[in-house]
């Protein structure tokens, strides 16, 4: 009796001492362990509703992966370019505004031609002016390089894709070089071992149908002038340049033959005015010698667009019919103060409208977070509520019967409680159905209503 009471006074110090670790006999370890899965479930859930709400602006609390995926490469071609605002100071009511308009690029034909700023030489390279096809679907643009090294310059001459969505004028003005294709379509020698060589591409204007562009290569020296000019036509269709220098061979030959002129020693150049209006597979080139104050002209001329069968046209610089088909983007002055007032109290209008609706947003997003989250805990508290009633249902057909009978009995309740379910179910798709046609009765009877007092209105102000 007495070792018998020790032992008991000994369990019963170790269980003050430990606590729980010592088991007892009431205890249900499977409902401990199914209690503790739901716990953990449900905080991984609310960690995962924390995370998407403070995910809604990336920062750099990240994993891996998740950084690998906003860090991805994208399309260049396919990202927006929004039309940079000129920031207007809080202390002003009107800042001028440019006004801009298309107009013709190659006006008056051969006009076109490179400037060169002086941040050139100090940021060493400058997008100049581009030209745009007559159909507003692409920009040709040249870049220029400067190299400090050699004081020589090079060129490249890149295509940018327009935005078919946008207007003619919001094309232009969004065009942006993140947009242009990746390899240029035509380029300079970029060899700068002569000190100061300048190379320079500038385009001269689009064909009819937009399919082909003359540009011509400038060569020359900052200290000598221009040494030499090369037309070149690029085909969109065929994506081939074809370099039209053939026209000067003919234009010396011809000098060389019909006047004895040698033009290797002396100064001359040519021109090239654009495509023939009369027929647009033609490039019209006009070229003069540099000898004395006033230049020599030594005649138009005309080669094909691929470079072949240079032609005289002229030898008394008769005026010759030149197409003028490439757009360009002018300032054509400021748009006035009422203007601009006028849209700056309709732009505080829309911000202050912008800034509700983002509010608004950003609040129905986290109401849908939280809705998804609380869901979520429904579910898990269902589905744990219904496990546990099934292992109770289990342990107690276990304690109250053996062999095949349990599992015969387990089964029959199980059916009931489906079939029970299913009539709750119908019942509850019931009830909806009947509200859902009370409502549409009810807008029905509102539309007629509705209906019945826009025609009453309309006859009396007909009658009127």
């Amino acid at each position: 009796m007495i070792p018998a009471l020790i032992g008991i006074a000994a369990a019963f110090c170790a269980w003050i001492q430990w606590g729980d670790e010592i088991p007892l006999p009431h205890q249900d370890y499977n409902k401990k362990e199914a209690k503790y899965e739901l716990k953990v479930k449900k905080q991984d859930e609310k960690e995962k509703y924390e995370k998407m709400v403070l995910n809604r602006n990336p920062s750099g609390y990240m994993t891996v992966e998740e950084y690998e995926i906003l860090s991805a490469p994208k399309d260049k071609m396919k990202q927006e370019i929004e039309i940079p605002k000129e920031p207007i100071p809080s202390d002003m009511l009107y800042v001028p505004q440019p006004a801009y308009k298309i107009v013709r690029y190659n006006n008056p034909p051969g006009s076109p031609e490179i400037t060169l700023y002086n941040s050139f030489y100090e940021r060493r390279q400058q997008n100049a002016q581009g030209i745009v096809s007559p159909d507003f679907t692409k920009l040709v643009y040249p870049s220029i390089y400067y190299y400090p090294n050699s004081g020589s310059t090079a060129c490249d001459v890149f295509v940018i894709k327009l935005d078919k969505a946008k207007s003619n004028m919001d094309k232009i003005l969004t065009a942006n070089v993140v947009h242009r294709y990746s390899e240029p379509i035509l380029s300079t020698d970029k060899d700068n071992d002569n000190y100061y060589t300048f190379r320079t591409i500038t385009p001269v204007d689009f064909s009819e149908d937009g399919n082909k562009v003359l540009l011509k290569e400038k060569i020359g020296n900052t200290k000598d002038g221009i040494w030499k000019t090369t037309p070149y036509v690029y085909d969109f269709k065929t994506k081939n340049s074809y370099n039209l220098q053939d026209v000067r061979a003919s234009i010396k030959y011809y000098w060389e033959a019909a006047r004895d002129i040698n033009l290797d020693d002396k100064r001359w150049d040519i021109k090239p005015l654009g495509f023939s209006q009369k027929n647009p597979d033609w490039v019209i080139v006009t070229s003069e010698a540099y000898t004395g104050d006033k230049p020599v002209y030594l005649g138009t001329w005309a080669i094909s667009y691929t470079g072949e069968s240079p032609r005289l046209v002229s030898t008394d610089n008769a005026p010759i019919s030149i197409s003028m088909n490439g757009y360009k983007l002018i300032k054509s002055g400021v748009e006035p103060a009422s203007i601009v007032k006028r849209e700056q109290r309709q732009q505080k209008r829309i911000d202050k409208d912008n800034a509700k609706q983002a509010k608004r947003e950003e609040k129905a997003e986290l109401r849908e977070y939280k809705k998804s989250y609380k869901a979520k805990i429904r579910e898990l508290n269902n589905e744990y509520r219904e496990s546990q009633k099934d292992y109770n249902l289990r342990k107690k057909i276990n304690g109250s019967t053996e062999g095949t009978d349990a599992l015969q009995k387990y089964n029959e309740i199980k059916q009931q409680q489906a079939i029970k379910q299913q009539e709750q179910l119908e019942k509850q798709k019931e009830k909806e159905l009947k509200l859902l046609e009370k409502q549409q009765l009810k807008e029905e009877k509102e539309k007629l209503k509705q209906e019945t007092k826009n025609n009453a209105n309309n006859e009396k102000e007909s009658a009127e």
